[in-house]
Parts: structure tokens; C-alpha cells; sequence
């Protein structure tokens, strides 16, 4: 399942939170949205990419591409090797997201409640915010034990298959819930009856337990529990405790992990006020 495109984002989420008023429109300059666009084109492991390809990926026109990736580079955004006729992401980039993630006090608050419970459990323990249809760890802890998951901070997960994409969804308004649900649709296509009942399903043991369940759904030796959490500023994120599949059987995620979880989401929404 792709993420929104710069066109999906423009036709859907600015048109479907401003309906009747007209004022993000106004607001909204495409070529900046173009240009943050390209730096979006990049996914780990994958240090250079070329006009070509940075065109394909954005739906930005090539000589657009050109134009907009020498301002970047400009910019210290992105470097550009005359030997390759590549880009790849520049400092300025890393600056950003230091800067991002430094300013959620959060979690060096929380770190020692999650290693605990990460060694309890053996298996990772991490904190996720939504990027259009994604969700994104800004905070993870591992066990000691070598069977944990490797995933680190910047690692995205698909929202609509995922324990902590379906709890952020749970901790929503229900108009915000239900304008995801239908981009998520979109997206699934013939896949989304069975995504559909599995959040579903998720919402109801949310609403009722206060955590969501995924048995090896995303990736068929992993399962997680997840709960969601709206900080003091109102910042809507969620926490996980996933792992293999095998350790965390569905029985101990909604008879310990899941509880235990939900105790310490309780706890800090109470030192974070």
C-alpha cells in the first residue's frame, strides 16, 4: 500500500479539513509542497537517486525535478554527486529531524518505563506518530534479547495494518477517523474489506480494553500491542509493544503485554500534564 502522493495530499486532506472555507488552498504554495516532495522520495537504504527516478516517484516533471533539487541543494537539503548525476539527502535534513525529535520531551521521560517493559517482554518497545497513511517511530527501545526487532527511530509502518497505526486511529476524533478510513480505502483496494474489519475490530477491543491487538498480521512472525496517547499539547501518538510472534502469543498480549501497556501510557499521561 503506497502513501498519499503531493497530488492525493492536495485533492483529499487540505479540501476534506477545509471544506466550505477555501482557506488552506490559499495558504498552500505548490512549489514548496514540490520541493519537500523530493526530499520525500528517499527511503533508507537507497542513498542516491537520479532526476529520473525523483520525477517518477513525485510526478514532478523533469525539468521541474531539475530546478527544484538545485535549490535544495542550495539549501544544504540535498547533495548532488557530478559523478553519478545523483542527489542524495544533505545535513540540513538530519538537522530538521534532530530538532523535530528533540522538542518531544516525552520520551527521554518515558525511555526507562519502555526498556522495562521491553525486557519483560523481550521485545521492542516504541513510541509512533502518523505520516499521512504511515506511522513513524520517533522513540524505540529493544530487549537485550536477540530475538528483538531491529527496527530504530525513522522506521515506518503501514497505519492500516498495524497494531500502532490502528490504535492512533482509535485515540481520533471520529470525523478525523473516518476521513483516514476512507483514504486508507483508496489506497487498499480490493484488500480493504478484510483491513476494514480488522481495524474495526481493533476499535471495539480499544474502546473496551484500551489497547489493539495484531497477530502476525503485517509480517506473518510479528505481533504487537499498541495504545493510544494524546500528550499535553494535544500531539495524538501511539505506543507498542511488538516481538516475535511465537513470545508474544495472542493470549499474553491481551492478558499482560496489553494491560501492562496501557498502566504505563496511564502513568505518563499523568507526569506529562
Amino acid at each position: 500500500m503506497n502513501d498519499l502522493s503531493m497530488t492525493d495530499y492536495i485533492n483529499n486532506d487540505i479540501a476534506r479539513f477545509n471544506e466550505g472555507s477555501g482557506e488552506k488552498e490559499r495558504q498552500f504554495v505548490t512549489a514548496l509542497a514540490r520541493g519537500l516532495e523530493i526530499l520525500r522520495c528517499f527511503s533508507p537504504g537507497e542513498r542516491y537517486l537520479g532526476v529520473a527516478e525523483l520525477s517518477r516517484r513525485s510526478g514532478i516533471p523533469k525539468p521541474s525535478v531539475s530546478r527544484l533539487a538545485g535549490t535544495l541543494v542550495t539549501l544544504g537539503y540535498l547533495d548532488y554527486s557530478p559523478e553519478l548525476s545523483k542527489y542524495s539527502l544533505g545535513i540540513g535534513v538530519l538537522s530538521l529531524g534532530y530538532a523535530m525529535l528533540s522538542n518531544i520531551g516525552l520520551r527521554q521521560m518515558v525511555r526507562p518505563m519502555l526498556q522495562e517493559l521491553a525486557e519483560y517482554s523481550q521485545a521492542s518497545v516504541s513510541i509512533g506518530m502518523r505520516d499521512r497513511l504511515s506511522m513513524v517511530y520517533v522513540e524505540t527501545v529493544r530487549s537485550t534479547a536477540p530475538l528483538g526487532m531491529r527496527r530504530g527511530v525513522g522506521s515506518r509502518l503501514p497505519m492500516g495494518l498495524t497494531a500502532l497505526g490502528h490504535a492512533y486511529l482509535a485515540g481520533l476524533p471520529e470525523n478525523e477517523r473516518a476521513f483516514l478510513m476512507g483514504q486508507l480505502s483508496e489506497r487498499a483496494g480490493s484488500a480493504w474489506p478484510q483491513m476494514q474489519e480488522s481495524i474495526e475490530q481493533n476499535l471495539h477491543h480499544c474502546a473496551v480494553h484500551g489497547f489493539c491487538v495484531s497477530i502476525a498480521q503485517w509480517e506473518k512472525d510479528v505481533s504487537a500491542v499498541a495504545v493510544p496517547f494524546r500528550d499535553h499539547d494535544g500531539t495524538l501518538m501511539s505506543f507498542s509493544c511488538g516481538g516475535a510472534a511465537f513470545l508474544l502469543t495472542e493470549d499474553r498480549l491481551k492478558s499482560d503485554i496489553g494491560p501492562r501497556l496501557v498502566n504505563i501510557v496511564n502513568s505518563i499521561g499523568g507526569q506529562s500534564r
